[in-house]
């Protein structure tokens, strides 16, 4: 049983908004493979939203710059003293395996989802409350009542397109979290305000706090500087304060 609760912070867009497709990706997996009614229809809530991020952002172009990047990273260090050179070179085979498989897809990710008739109806009623119930959305009610084979065959159509995406954030993510070992640290009167070095890139804040402690780890900041309070959770509605007792805590400077 995981006894600490960990608290994260992107210091740049790219990451952050690799973060959230990391947890829409996740719930979608795990509510997909849910046989209830209510599970399919979150699970197509997730594609919408999935949907939302893909339209916004560049995806392919942002995953294959941070892809480049770490290889470009790795080959620096590549002959320093005391590198696993095999290791090493696992990782690049792995990095250039997933670049491969990016570069192979062709036009809009996911814009064959929106050839489907059915799930056009769903996107166009979906930013109405309640706007895809049964007498709104006949066709949605009828698939929702569908055997498991049918919708998991739908799902999984829908859904291909993100495979390679995840896979790739996947990897870049479990990376960058890995990059570097946590260090002990005390937050007096549950303040604590970390200068971050130019010269190394930082890519994301890690905070690891006992869950015997009360408290949750509220981060702000930028590339220059992090401030981290540890704040008591509302009680009777009130806001949360920061408390006032000193915290220990596990911080990792992520790089890479």
């Amino acid at each position: 049983m995981n006894n600490t609760i960990t608290y994260e912070f992107p210091l740049n867009e790219r990451i952050r908004v690799f973060i959230r497709l990391e947890q829409l990706f996740k719930q979608f997996f795990l509510l997909s493979v849910g046989e209830s009614v209510a599970e399919k229809r979150a699970a197509i809530t997730v594609i919408l939203d999935l949907m939302i991020l893909f339209k916004r952002n560049d995806l392919k172009s942002e995953l294959l710059k941070e892809l480049d990047r770490q290889a470009s990273n790795l080959n620096k260090i590549a002959n320093n003293k005391g590198v696993d050179r095999d290791r090493l070179q696992e990782i690049l085979a792995q990095l250039a395996k997933i670049n491969e498989k990016l570069y192979a897809i062709t036009g809009k990710i996911g814009g064959h989802i929106l050839q489907s008739h059915l799930f056009q109806s769903i996107a166009q009623r979906s930013s109405i409350p309640g706007g895809t119930y049964s007498f709104d959305l006949p066709e949605y009610h009828h698939w929702l009542e569908q055997d498991e084979s049918i919708r998991m065959k739908d799902l999984l159509h829908w859904s291909s397109s993100f495979t390679d995406i995840y896979a790739a954030i996947e990897f870049i993510l479990d990376f960058i979290r890995n990059s570097r070992s946590a260090s002990n640290e005390i937050a007096k009167a549950g303040f604590f305000q970390l200068p971050l070095d130019q010269s190394q890139a930082f890519q994301l804040i890690k905070i690891d706090l006992d869950t015997s402690l009360p408290y949750f780890a509220e981060i702000s900041g930028g590339k220059h500087r992090c401030t981290i309070r540890f704040m008591e959770p509302s009680i009777d509605d009130r806001r949360p304060i920061q408390t006032v007792n000193d915290i220990p805590f596990k911080l990792t400077c992520c790089l890479f």
